[in-house]
């Protein structure tokens, strides 16, 4: 009983951060997983339905507060959404699923911390054809992994200057809850068993998720956030490569 209530604690504080920068929260939900020692060929879709929850709350909110942008993220979207269904259906080792995991915890670490609040002062439409590939990367990816591909996309389009910070997540939760959906329909064509305790993760996602798309995480230091998370990212990415 206290592991499970720590676990869901767990789960609710990366909700609640992710969503404030308009992310689901898969990359969190993976490490938390592996660090309570779920079984891999579970946790792909546990994750993947939490992601589904927490971005569809981050994307009305950050709609509704005017951030999104249509032409930031269709693009994408066209070739990722199918590439994350086919990217599902793949059988991976258990000893490759970590390895790559582990890489992408990294690389969500790497993200949260050297990414800055620089704002973008000009930003363009990102051109069609790189798009399209860079969406098909990202969707097969994230259908692999168990992710929504939110943690590459909001990077890349603030570092490419296709759109400012907000603009950045609105258009990421749009793209995580779209491949999430997708990546959880291609493992449904599985047998996938879920855990009745499944109904307390949404939950406390969904509460979390509401109260940190709403409020941007202004109640705490954003950079202390980032830490904490970071540590709890890294600690699982070693636990993955090492055990």
């Amino acid at each position: 009983m206290n592991n499970e209530l720590l676990f869901v604690i767990g789960l609710m504080l990366i909700a609640f951060f992710y969503s404030s920068v308009g992310h689901g929260g898969a990359s969190g939900y993976l490490a938390l997983m592996a660090l309570f020692g779920l079984a891999p060929e579970s946790i792909r879709s546990y994750a993947l339905i939490l992601n589904m929850m927490v971005s569809a709350i981050a994307f009305i909110s950050y709609f509704r507060a005017g951030f999104f942008r249509w032409r930031q993220v269709v693009p994408f979207l066209i070739a990722s959404v199918p590439a994350a269904y086919i990217g599902a259906k793949f059988s991976i080792n258990p000893m490759m699923y970590k390895i790559i995991l582990g890489i992408m915890l990294i690389i969500a670490v790497l993200r949260m911390l050297l990414i800055g609040n620089t704002e973008n002062s000009e930003t363009h439409d990102p051109p069609v054809m790189p798009a399209l590939g860079i969406g098909m990367l990202l969707g097969l990816v994230s259908g692999i992994i168990g992710i929504g591909g939110g943690i590459l996309l909001s990077p890349l389009l603030i570092l490419a200057k296709y759109a400012r910070i907000k603009e950045a997540s609105a258009a990421a939760a749009l793209f995580i809850l779209l491949n999430s959906a997708s990546g959880l329909a291609g493992l449904m064509t599985k047998q996938i068993h879920f855990q009745p305790h499944i109904i307390y993760w949404i939950s406390g996602v969904m509460v979390a998720g509401l109260l940190g798309s709403a409020t941007g995480s202004r109640t705490f230091s954003e950079l202390s956030l980032k830490r904490v998370l970071s540590l709890v990212l890294i600690a699982a990415s070693i636990k993955l490569f090492f055990f």
